[in-house]
């Protein structure tokens, strides 16, 4: 699944967030929305699966609107490029 390598990259389950996604300097706007539907999906299909899932879709839907609102803004709008650093 595309989330067990993002959440060993971002430093284990725990560390998992949509606002961390939503806040994410090396995904672009169009990947972060891609990602977050991705994760409400998996969230919700846990959901009804009754697992253990360590936020709902709510918090996901305020990273959607977060990601939404700098797009507007203009921040965030691309990813760091390699020597960006």
């Amino acid at each position: 699944m595309v989330f067990d390598s993002l959440r060993d990259r971002m430093g284990g389950h725990d560390k998992l967030s949509p606002i961390l996604i939503a806040h994410h300097t090396l995904f672009t706007a169009k990947e972060k929305i891609e990602l977050l539907h991705q994760l409400k999906a998996e969230v919700i299909s846990t959901n009804a699966d009754r697992g253990d899932v360590r936020f709902g879709a709510d918090e996901i839907n305020e990273a959607i609107a977060e990601v939404r609102t700098d797009i507007e803004n203009d921040v965030g709008a691309d990813t760091v490029l390699k020597g960006d650093f």
